[in-house]
């Protein structure tokens, strides 16, 4: 018997081994000396914006971003990372009688089950995003405020809390208390999924940095109790000790059994109107430790599951320039995947060409980027540049316009596999079926190499370009051939007209070509960039070729 279970408890441990070392978050390869420093760099800067200024360079999400890239580099390469080479929270010279623990921040939701599934009578209270401060009552009397610091000591807020009116100077007992809690900036119904911090910490900070304030700034600042450390041990006779005092914490926390239970008040202090900006929720077991027993440091009595962030913070793995339609250069960043609110962005546009150099950026700089309207990845800003600056080849702006690439030359494939796909697509012919992919693939094979050469191609020259069968070849014939019944107005679009043009219709080639920039800018609405753009085009060799060529496929409105 005693055999048996022993060679169960093997099997066990051989199954869970694996198990968690597979669970366990790889590290990266190790860093270069130089991104080590331009990171430390960075962190010392924002950190003394932050503290020192009251300014907030970056968002906390990026922060927070930044921050734990560094600490995953010093976990898995202390070599190469010193052991505290920036500061984080300040240092002061006041103690605090019971050390500010700070919380671990779970990553997800299982990680949220699984330290859920661990402990009975559990609370969830909002995260409000200000700053923490310790306030100490002798006898009901608010003897002193100190500020986060490092958890052990901090800084002497006493006299600029007392200016604050929602800080009781004194508590409705004569008794004393020690309080943890966050001084947030007070909002008139914050949604934070609408509005994200809006700078709501920075602003504490800033206002906590200065030597006076007046009675609107003092005005500005709310206190959230979170924590009452030599308070009664029972979760509801602290929320109920603390409601007699006059704090409203009771109001926002609630006891939670399951995942359900914490999803739905994430979520609803997530999208509902707060009086404070939030990043995340937090919860706590309502059992645990005298305050005597507290470290500076994230205990297992409570844990935080912030917001998903907002803006990400990403490494430039490549630079691309995509060459439009009209030649328009758009500089595309291939990042490495960087999680963002749910998603996975890989790659995100820097604009235009002017932005790009203006940015400079280039692989290996650290960009911060969003997402607009939750879908569409946006590039923010440059957060650090890498020192080495790699060469990065950059298309000629001068070489690519509105009427270069009608042809497959050499330099023009991308400009004029985009004229086709435009020709194919809704705003001109509305070619059924015929996408980027097959003008690709009738391109490599040498069988188009002008925008109309497609109109002569058959079955068997079709099936001499990559992935395109008899029955394919069939189809696409059927599409081409009808595409020569399509209006003149199409016609015109498919062969990239400019704008405006419709103010000319209806009329034909004949008449259309006829027209010098005078006759276009004595129509309707037709400024005179327009203008000259029309003439241009329609007095172009190439474009003139193509107007021949529609004429002698019999298409309405070019023949005559």
């Amino acid at each position: 018997m005693v055999q048996r279970l022993v060679a169960t408890l093997l099997c066990l441990i051989g199954w869970l081994v694996p198990l968690a070392s597979f669970s366990a978050e790889p590290c990266p390869a190790p860093p270069a000396p130089e991104a080590v420093a331009s990171l430390v760099d960075r962190l010392v800067e924002w950190d003394d914006a932050y503290y020192r200024r009251g300014e907030s360079a970056v968002s906390d999400d990026v922060y927070d971003q930044a921050r734990a890239r560094l600490e995953t580099w010093r976990r898995c390469h202390p070599e190469r990372v010193p052991e505290a080479p920036v500061a984080g929270h300040p240092r002061g010279d006041v103690a605090h009688p019971v050390f500010q623990t700070g919380l671990e921040k779970l990553p997800d939701a299982p990680a949220v089950g699984r330290w859920l599934s661990r402990r009975d009578d559990v609370w969830i209270q909002p995260k409000v995003d200000g700053v923490a401060v310790t306030l100490v009552y002798a006898q009901g009397e608010l003897e002193r405020a100190i500020s986060r610091g490092d958890g052990v000591t901090g800084q002497e807020w006493t006299e600029r809390v007392r200016r604050l009116p929602m800080v009781p100077s004194r508590l409705p007992e004569a008794q004393d208390a020690v309080l943890q809690g966050e001084l947030y900036l007070r909002r008139e119904a914050h949604v934070q999924a609408e509005a994200g911090d809006a700078g709501a910490r920075a602003r504490v900070i800033g206002l906590m940095a200065r030597d006076a304030l007046t009675d609107t700034e003092a005005a500005e600042v709310g206190l959230f109790v979170w924590e009452w450390p030599d308070g009664p041990a029972a979760m509801t006779a602290r929320l109920e000790g603390l409601a007699s005092l006059g704090f409203d914490t009771v109001a926002f926390t609630h006891p939670v059994d399951d995942m359900a239970g914490v999803e739905q008040w994430r979520n609803a202090w997530f999208r509902r109107p707060l009086p404070f900006a939030t990043d995340g929720v937090v919860l706590r077991q309502a059992s645990r430790p005298s305050g005597d027993r507290w470290k500076a440091e994230p205990p297992a009595w409570a844990v935080a599951w912030k917001h998903p962030p907002r803006e990400g913070l990403a490494e430039v793995r490549g630079v691309e320039f995509r060459i439009g339609r009209t030649g328009r250069i758009t500089p595309l960043l291939h990042l490495h995947p960087v999680a963002l609110e749910g998603r996975t962005v890989r790659r995100v546009s820097a604009g235009s060409l002017a932005r790009w150099r203006e940015l400079d950026i280039r692989p290996g700089d650290q960009v911060v980027i969003a997402l607009a309207g939750a879908t569409i990845p946006r590039l923010e800003k440059v957060a650090w540049r890498t020192p080495e600056r790699a060469i990065v080849a950059v298309p000629d702006a001068e070489a690519y316009h509105a009427l270069s690439c009608l042809r497959a030359t050499r330099g023009c494939e991308e400009q004029f596999l985009e004229r086709l796909a435009w020709l194919s697509g809704s705003e001109a012919l509305d070619l059924s079926g015929v996408g980027p992919g097959t003008w690709r693939a009738l391109v490599e094979a040498g069988l188009v190499v002008t925008l109309l050469d497609w109109l002569t191609l058959d079955e068997d020259m079709l099936r001499r370009a990559h992935g395109i069968g008899s029955v394919r070849a069939r189809a696409l014939v059927a599409t081409f051939d009808a595409a020569r019944a399509a209006p003149f107005s199409r016609w015109l679009q498919a062969l990239g007209a400019p704008p405006g043009i419709e103010a000319a219709l209806p009329a034909d080639w004949a008449t259309l070509s006829e027209y010098e920039r005078r006759d276009w800018a004595s129509l309707d609405n037709m400024g005179t960039g327009r203008a000259g753009a029309l003439a241009e085009f329609f007095a172009h060799p190439e474009v003139r070729r193509l107007a021949s060529r529609l004429a002698a496929h019999g298409v309405t409105g070019f023949g005559g």
